[in-house]
């Protein structure tokens, strides 16, 4: 179903209103290119939570925003450079969100002092459609009746041209 080859993706935005909705048509057609139409709707609404609240929190609107693909699971993180944004007390509602839609979700900090904050999906199985057994198609016209006349032995001589008188004179 799902591609095991592992496949990375990384973004950097200036974020703004308008630039919200981009950014999330571009994450879903990376998506999609990958063969993951069923993470776009959890992708699309996790990472437009985090970017909204980069506008509306952040005085550097400067954001990363990078998606893995390991088989299994995609994580994507956004990260940005503002140093005053703190999650616990600024994105503390948008974290509540990104935990209910997430299999997984976490905050970090990089070297620079900025903040990451990553969520994962998990691939799941596509829906299955149960199999319907079909009746076996009658393959011949021409039935034979049971016992024959005459035995198996002749009828399989007289196949390979053995003639009729040979097969008289042995019985």
């Amino acid at each position: 179903m799902k591609t095991a080859v592992p496949c990375y993706y990384h973004l950097d935005v200036e974020v703004s209103p308008e630039r919200v909705g981009q950014v999330s048509r571009i994450l879903a057609a990376r998506l999609r290119h990958w063969n993951l139409e069923n993470l776009v709707v959890p992708v699309r609404s996790g990472a437009e939570l985090l970017l909204r609240a980069i506008d509306e929190h952040a005085t550097d609107k400067h954001a990363s925003i990078e998606m893995w693909w390991n088989g299994q699971h995609l994580i994507t993180a956004v990260g940005d450079d503002d140093r005053d944004l703190r999650p616990d007390q600024d994105l503390r509602a948008c974290l509540a969100r990104i935990a209910a839609i997430s299999d997984g979700w976490g905050c970090c900090a990089s070297e620079t002092g900025s903040k990451i904050i990553w969520f994962s999906q998990r691939a799941r199985a596509g829906e299955r459609v149960p199999l319907v057994p079909t009746a076996p198609a009658p393959s011949l016209r021409h039935v034979r009746q049971v016992p024959r006349d005459t035995p198996a032995a002749a009828l399989a001589a007289r196949a390979a041209g053995v003639p009729r008188a040979v097969l008289e004179g042995a019985r």
